[in-house]
C-alpha cells in the first residue's frame, strides 16, 4: 500500500444520470427513469417536474435548478459545476428534466462539462410533450396522407447566441411544433407566415399537456396572436399543421 501512488487511491467518481421525467403527468415518467431515482443520492430537478416524480426518489436530496422563463433561474455553468461536484461525492447522481433530456433540455452543455471532467453518465430519455399533447388531442403528427414530415422548433435563444432561423424549417414541415412560444406568439404567427406558411393553416395550442388542468384552444395560424386573450400560465406547446384541419373544423362547427 505505501508504494501505490497517491491518484490510484482515489475513489472513482460516481455517475450522473440525465433522466427526462416525461410532459407532466406522474405516471408518464419511464420505468428505467423511476428506477434510477429511487437508487437516487442526489437530485437536481426542473422547476415543473412533478411532486410525485421527486417523490420516487425517497432517499435523495433534491435541489431546484429551475430555468422556467421570466423568473428566478439557475445558471447553466453553476448546475455544470453541481453536477460535476456532486458525482465526486456520490454514486448516483440524477439530473432531472422534464419531457425529454435531449429535446431543449440544454443536455449537451451538461453532457460536456462531464466529459470535461471524466464524470461517466447516462441518458434517460423521456416523453416529450408533444407527444403528450399530440395524444390528448386524438391528431396524429404524422397523419398518412397529410403529413409526413415534423418539425420541433423553438424561438428562444440564449443571452449572447445569434438569432435563430427557426422559422425557415418550422414552415417547411407538414406538422410543427413550437416549444416555448406562447409569450411570442404574435412573433411566432409573423415568422411563420413571413417563411411562407399559409395564413389558414390550422394551429392547436396546448397548455399543460398531460395534467388534468390540460386546455386546448384550436384556431389557425394568422389568428395565433389572440391567444394572448386566453390567460395562459402553464407550459405550452404551438402545434401547426395541416393535420390539425379536423380539430379547427370541429372548433368551428362548435363555436356556431
Amino acid at each position: 500500500m505505501a508504494g501505490m501512488r497517491r491518484d490510484a487511491m482515489k475513489t472513482p467518481p460516481g455517475k450522473v444520470y440525465l433522466v427526462g421525467a416525461g410532459p407532466g403527468a406522474p405516471d408518464l415518467i419511464t420505468l428505467r427513469g423511476a428506477e434510477i431515482l429511487g437508487r437516487a443520492d442526489i437530485v437536481f430537478h426542473d422547476a415543473l417536474v412533478h411532486p410525485e416524480v421527486l417523490a420516487l426518489a425517497s432517499r435523495a436530496e433534491k435541489i431546484a435548478v429551475g430555468k422556467r422563463c421570466g423568473k428566478l433561474a439557475t445558471a447553466q455553468q453553476f448546475i455544470n459545476k453541481r453536477l460535476v461536484d456532486a458525482a465526486r461525492k456520490h454514486r448516483v447522481v440524477v439530473r432531472l428534466k422534464g419531457g425529454d433530456p435531449m429535446l431543449f433540455g440544454r443536455a449537451q452543455e451538461e453532457i460536456a462539462a462531464l466529459d470535461a471532467a471524466a464524470i461517466p453518465y447516462e441518458v434517460v430519455p423521456g416523453v416529450t410533450s408533444a407527444l403528450a399533447a399530440a395524444a390528448e388531442a386524438g391528431v396524429s403528427l404524422t397523419q398518412r396522407g397529410v403529413a409526413r414530415t415534423v418539425a420541433f422548433a423553438t424561438p428562444r435563444v440564449g443571452e449572447g447566441e445569434a438569432p435563430s432561423n427557426w422559422a425557415a424549417g418550422a414552415a417547411l414541415a407538414d406538422t410543427a411544433v413550437i416549444y416555448m412560444g406562447a409569450g411570442q406568439a404574435g412573433q411566432v404567427s409573423s415568422a411563420l407566415i413571413a417563411a411562407g406558411a399559409a395564413r389558414d393553416t390550422p394551429v392547436l395550442v396546448a397548455e399543460n399537456a398531460s395534467l388534468p388542468e390540460a386546455r386546448r384552444i384550436v384556431l389557425t395560424l394568422e389568428e395565433l396572436p389572440q391567444i394572448t386573450w386566453y390567460g395562459i400560465t402553464g407550459p405550452t406547446l404551438i402545434m401547426v399543421g395541416r393535420a390539425f384541419a379536423v380539430a379547427l373544423a370541429a372548433a368551428d362547427e362548435k363555436a356556431q
